[in-house]
């Protein structure tokens, strides 16, 4: 057996130095962590005037929730209808499925976001289409397997998932639906208008070719949906939030215009589609959509006010969330150290 050489003891030394340093940097998030979690606690005990803004919520849930199951045989009409037999339907498996962190699910396409302008909800509505308004948003794709389960051959098993879950209360789904996966999606690559709380992209606006911005140009769609604080940070494990995400992969950079004719005559700069609040809809480039108005009985529901939230709550959210993935990253990176001086002390050991 070879003596233990100057290079064993470096080594040693050098995974017990990361180790020491990455402990500290953990120390460090956990201390920054505990500050704003105490920061955030403060606003809501200091908040006296929470139950009108939760009341509010409730009316405004109970209304998407109704529009929804008005399709009762779709997915998202079953999901909402599973809602109140949670607390007494007795299966395992049911009690399993409802629970949002089990499956994953985010929400209902039409459920995670508010306009301005009921006009502008049902214009959006009808762009999306009432299938995407129906979509169902998982976080990962764990969550999209475990809505439906084939067998061998490919076909359908009714008895599981969710298909399994409609027929155990008489309600089954019909037709095909649509689940979203935010976690596949390509998000939006871009910076965020400074200093706004809904973290709008910061996306340049259309320009003819004489370099001015087309007379009547309101903004684009997916900067026109409001989010609330929940669904405004549920950040993806990339870091990226339902905007950059959900609302730019449906919606791009479709353009809003005032007026029919202002989008016609935007035409020149228009790539990714356009509507305007008269009723006019460019699907595509190229491609218009004519005739009357769809009545969509799935919409975004109406903002029912200015958020009670400070700005820099929403700010604090977001670094807190931010943090707490920076340990995680951290933790296991000392993790790994700790591995490799374990392996480095045995390899000492054995040459001892």
């Amino acid at each position: 057996m070879s003596k233990p050489t100057h290079q064993n003891n470096l080594e040693i030394k050098r995974h017990e130095d990361n180790i020491k340093f990455l402990q500290t940097e953990i120390n460090r998030l956990s201390q920054s962590i505990l500050k704003l979690q105490v920061s955030l606690a403060n606003h809501h005990s200091g908040n006296g005037n929470g139950t009108t803004d939760e009341n509010g919520a409730t009316r405004v849930e109970e209304e998407e929730t109704e529009q929804i199951m008005r399709h009762e045989k779709s997915a998202a009409g079953l999901l909402c209808k599973l809602k109140p037999l949670k607390s007494h339907h007795a299966t395992q498996a049911l009690n399993l499925a409802l629970t949002k962190d089990a499956l994953g699910i985010i929400g209902i396409v039409a459920s995670l976001g508010r306009v301005d302008d009921d006009n502008l909800s049902r214009l959006l509505s009808e762009y999306l289409g009432l299938e995407t308004m129906l979509g169902i948003v998982c976080r990962t794709y764990e969550g999209v397997k475990v809505l439906e389960k084939y067998d061998g051959d490919g076909m359908i098993i009714s008895s599981a998932g969710i298909h399994g879950l409609g027929s155990s209360i008489g309600n089954s789904i019909k037709g095909r639906f649509q689940v979203i996966c935010l976690e596949d999606l390509r998000p939006y690559v871009g910076g965020f208008v400074a200093n706004n709380p809904q973290r709008k992209l910061a996306l340049p606006k259309p320009q003819l070719p004489n370099g001015e911005c087309p007379h009547g140009f309101i903004d684009y769609a997916v900067n026109m949906i409001n989010l609330d604080k929940r669904n405004l940070l549920s950040l993806t494990t990339g870091g990226h939030g339902l905007r950059e995400t959900l609302f730019y992969s449906l919606f791009s950079r479709l353009q809003v215009y005032k007026t029919r004719a202002d989008m016609l005559l935007a035409i020149p700069c228009i790539n990714g589609g356009a509507v305007s609040l008269d009723g006019g809809m460019i699907k595509e480039c190229g491609v218009f959509a004519l005739g009357s108005r769809k009545v969509m009985d799935v919409k975004f529901l109406a903002t029912s006010g200015e958020s009670s939230l400070p700005e820099n709550y929403i700010e604090t959210e977001d670094i807190l969330k931010k943090l707490k993935l920076e340990r995680t990253h951290v933790t296991e990176d000392m993790q790994r150290e700790q591995e490799l001086l374990d392996l480095a002390k045995i390899n000492f050991s054995a040459i001892l």
